[in-house]
């Protein structure tokens, strides 16, 4: 996948996401989906200014849309707006990551058992055709790819369980752990593994196993903090890595 690609799919999650959540006009979703796919890619990077007069000049607005976005991107934990000082774009720590693959796991976890108590055979057939493309870019070895179709096989799971709670607490953590999630991925061996976990989960819910579908997605999310951890303790920054 290219970083062009890849930007549009950026642009793609946030705008759904923001324009679910927050009841704005038109233009600031617009916004918000624009940076914050620039700050998911690294296009803009962890730390730098947003400054509100260069971006109502960039998008041919008044700086009023382009606050509300900036307002948007920081609830969602993209952006970063300290006290009198200009907004910038998040930096990721450690500790941020353990917490958001924390809260993820459990959260996932639920969303798993109550996929396989509900999945019937059409819900089945979507995430399998999902895992066909998967294994495509697993066989071309592009990990970017995977992990936008591994967002959309994580949203149709959220879309069977029904949980309307669960889904909004996975869109939040979802903006905030789409770059980490880059980087979890590009770990050495995690491509193939979570190729795996995904082949392993859908044979469970197929199977109706609830049980078995919640520890398969407990085991995956705890390998992939384990190999962020990994990466960050041999010095790795917490930025995803570029597309080809």
């Amino acid at each position: 996948m290219t970083r062009a690609e890849s930007l549009a799919q950026a642009r793609r999650v946030i705008h759904r996401i923001v324009a679910e959540r927050h009841d704005r006009p038109s233009l600031v979703p617009r916004i918000a989906s624009e940076i914050g796919a620039e700050i998911v890619e690294g296009h803009i990077p962890p730390g730098h200014d947003l400054n509100t007069v260069d971006l109502a000049r960039r998008y041919q607005t008044s700086r009023t849309p382009v606050r509300e976005a900036l307002l948007l991107l920081d609830r969602e934990g993209l952006v970063d707006l300290p006290p009198r000082r200009r907004p910038t774009a998040h930096v990721h720590t450690i500790q941020d990551v353990r917490e958001a693959y924390t809260t993820r796991t459990v959260i996932f976890e639920l969303i798993a058992t109550e996929v396989a108590e509900r999945a019937g055979e059409r819900e089945i057939a979507m995430l399998e055709q999902v895992l066909t493309y998967m294994r495509q870019a697993v066989e071309r070895g592009d990990p970017t790819a995977f992990t936008w179709l591994s967002v959309h096989f994580h949203e149709i799971e959220t879309r069977i369980s029904g949980n309307r709670t669960a889904k909004r607490i996975h869109d939040s953590l979802l903006l905030r752990m789409l770059a980490i999630r880059r980087l979890a991925i590009a770990q050495p061996g995690r491509l193939a593994q979570s190729m795996e976990d995904h082949v392993q989960l859908v044979k469970a819910y197929s199977g109706g196993q609830a049980h078995l579908a919640g520890a398969i997605m407990r085991a995956s999310h705890i390998a992939s903090r384990e190999a962020i951890e990994l990466y960050h303790e041999n010095g790795g920054a917490l930025v995803a890595p570029s597309a080809p």
